[in-house]
């Protein structure tokens, strides 16, 4: 895949690269720390410096481009321009607890259309990567979604909301409707890192209430290019815009984690 590489994922991944360094080079030391809304929603001042340093790089290769990112905002175009969508450090209370579960999320978008994905985590140097149409891969070696097709084989990962005491969509219940089948499940605290275990096939499902588009639009395609599945818990398109729910499997156990989601 690496010949094979677009300017787009190739300065994607150089970006992604150097904010990663930034990240590893703070981590574990002494940084300023502050809360935004929702308990143990936070932000480091390595938020704000990675995601400056990858806009800037990016501006300067694609000058026209338009820009969504958690920190400093923007919003969904439709326009014809590349819109680049970003999270600079996804896994912040990880960072900040010194946690080393935490990645940076950079994914290329024109015409509603995910072209190139790309998420890093710095301090496993583990590169995953996608183009539309062009397979994904983890440190330039292709990657593929599990095999397991029996749910009760299974090993999935989730994530909850910062606002999880308002049990917002009922996701408490959800969660306990899974817990209920008995499978191992992990909650890493990085959506980003834990649609590319999907990817990568160390988990075979994943699943959230609501994420962000810079949660998830880099691991979107990178599970679709790896041979998974990924809709919102009704099954239907995900739309990375909506703040919704999302399911991401390997594709066999798809349709059974997406009905005992819909229980409630």
């Amino acid at each position: 895949m690496d010949n094979q590489l677009t300017p787009i994922t190739l300065f994607g991944i150089e970006a992604a690269l150097a904010a990663g360094e930034l990240l590893r080079q703070g981590f574990g030391g002494s940084f300023a720390v502050s809360s935004k809304s929702g308990l143990h929603n936070l932000v480091t001042e390595y938020d704000h410096r990675a995601e400056e340093q990858i806009i800037s790089f990016l501006r300067s290769e694609f000058p026209s481009s338009e820009f969504l990112a958690e920190e400093s905002g923007g919003k969904n175009t439709s326009s014809s321009s590349l819109q680049w969508i970003i999270d600079p450090l996804d896994g912040t209370v990880n960072f900040a607890h010194g946690i080393p579960i935490f990645s940076v999320s950079i994914a290329a978008m024109q015409n509603n259309e995910i072209l190139s994905g790309v998420v890093y985590q710095p301090i496993t140097h583990e590169l995953f990567v996608a183009q539309k149409n062009g397979g994904a891969t983890l440190n330039g070696i292709p990657i593929r979604v599990s095999k397991t097709d029996e749910l009760k084989k299974g090993i999935l990962a989730t994530g909850l909301p910062y606002n999880l005491a308002e049990n917002p969509g009922d996701c408490i219940g959800h969660f306990t409707d899974i817990l209920q089948l008995g499978l191992p499940i992990r909650r890493l605290g990085s959506a980003a890192i834990d649609l590319c275990y999907v990817a990568s096939g160390r988990f075979d499902g994943f699943f959230e209430i609501s994420l962000a588009p810079w949660d998830c639009a880099a691991g979107v395609l990178i599970v679709e290019e790896a041979g998974g599945k990924i809709t919102s818990w009704d099954g239907e398109k995900l739309d990375p815009f909506s703040y919704g729910s999302v399911l991401a499997s390997n594709g066999h156990l798809h349709n059974a984690l997406a009905k005992v989601l819909q229980r409630r």
